[in-house]
């Protein structure tokens, strides 16, 4: 490596998705710097957040981090000064549906004014090259499924969605401008799972947004039931339907496109997805397979903002990026049982049946996180 390794700033990278990114950043020979302001992180004891800290335990080497605010301009302005960037990936933003259709403005004060500070600041100090944290809430309600990247865009159900397609529109009006841009845009599906140490996963604040952190908190004991909401969809089973992506899986789709914009690709914007939709109670009982155990739901309501079914036409990573997604949904929903075959009491598919033959191992690596951290991080 010597002093020649690239440096990478990752804003957001103590979150969930930012924080498996950086452990691949580190893997792939790349110097990762970290800032975060602690809104979806849990501090550690002195500098780096906890995610972080189990991370430098994973690579066994420190990782850089600052905290820092990407609406703060003049401490933007300060980090690019200190350190030569050759690419930026950017996490860092507000990421619950449900709560960006009740505070709207706050979703687009920190997205939007946040990227909006950050290309400036990148603008300013040279570095030219990002790969975008976006989002599949950009196609809004899909006109017709898998959804590949040509699918329309901006019609989105909520303040969240809109946000991610307002800044994919600000950058790709910046690379048309400005020719020595590069940048990938990547929409990600649903990331779910943790990695396969068990020591870093997702590690919501307060009651979790996303279905699988809910599912695994019930299965431990944290809480009594699940809400599932809304079981009157067009779809299988009634229950909602979406493409499920291991986070490992998601950050080296990160790695490929670091590797795009060495290319001078100009603006490339891919899916990251599995390409199969799973409904939420096939998601339930994915995971009663993986810890053993029954998992309570009660039906409610539909939630604003919600759609029937989505899910990725990812063929064109593959083909350009030279990325697939190799983990099944039993991987991402274990993460560690010893035994699950005996385990398995309740609720489990039957060995024949459809749902497992397409579900070779999501749920174990969530599970073995969840086990080792009943309570987060």
């Amino acid at each position: 490596q010597g002093t020649m390794a690239e440096k990478i700033l990752v804003t957001g990278g103590a979150g969930y998705i930012g924080s498996h990114c950086v452990l691949e950043l580190v893997e792939a020979g790349y110097v990762p710097v970290v800032i975060d302001n602690f809104h979806n992180a849990i501090r550690g004891a002195d500098a780096p957040p906890q995610s972080l800290r189990r991370v430098q335990q994973i690579v066994r080497q420190p990782i850089l981090f600052q905290e820092l605010d990407i609406t703060d301009e003049a401490a933007l302005q300060e980090l690019f000064s200190k350190h030569h960037f050759s690419a930026v990936m950017h996490f860092a933003g507000l990421k619950a549906v449900g709560e960006s259709v009740q505070k709207p403005l706050e979703y687009y004060r920190v997205n939007l004014t946040g990227t909006i500070r950050l290309l400036e600041t990148m603008r300013a100090h040279g570095v030219r090259n990002i790969v975008f944290s976006s989002s599949a809430t950009v196609y809004g309600d899909p006109k017709y499924l898998p959804l590949d990247e040509n699918h329309p865009v901006g019609g989105c159900t909520n303040p969240y969605g809109k946000s991610k397609y307002f800044i994919e529109e600000m950058i790709r009006d910046l690379c048309k401008a400005e020719r020595d841009w590069n940048a990938v845009l990547l929409r990600y599906f649903n990331p779910i799972g943790a990695h396969e140490s068990g020591m870093i996963g997702e590690d919501p604040q307060g009651i979790p947004n996303n279905l699988m952190p809910y599912v695994a908190q019930v299965a431990v004991g944290r809480r009594e039931f699940l809400n599932v909401f809304g079981n009157d969809y067009t779809t299988e089973d009634g229950t909602g339907v979406r493409d499920y992506i291991h986070v490992v899986d998601l950050a080296k789709g990160h790695i490929a496109a670091l590797m795009k914009l060495k290319e001078n690709c100009g603006c490339k914007i891919y899916n990251l997805g599995t390409g199969t939709g799973y409904s939420v109670l096939q998601m339930v009982r994915a995971m009663e397979k993986a810890s053993g155990r029954e998992i309570k739901y009660k039906i409610t309501g539909r939630r604003e903002g919600d759609v029937a079914s989505c899910y990725a036409n990812p063929a064109l990573a593959e083909r350009e990026l030279g990325w697939k997604a190799a983990f099944g949904l039993d991987k991402m929903c274990k993460s560690i049982i010893p035994f699950p075959d005996r385990l398995c009491s309740t609720g489990c598919p039957s060995p024949g049946s459809p749902l497992t033959a397409v579900l070779p191992l999501a749920g174990e690596d969530l599970w073995r996180w969840q086990l080792q951290n009943p309570t987060g991080f």
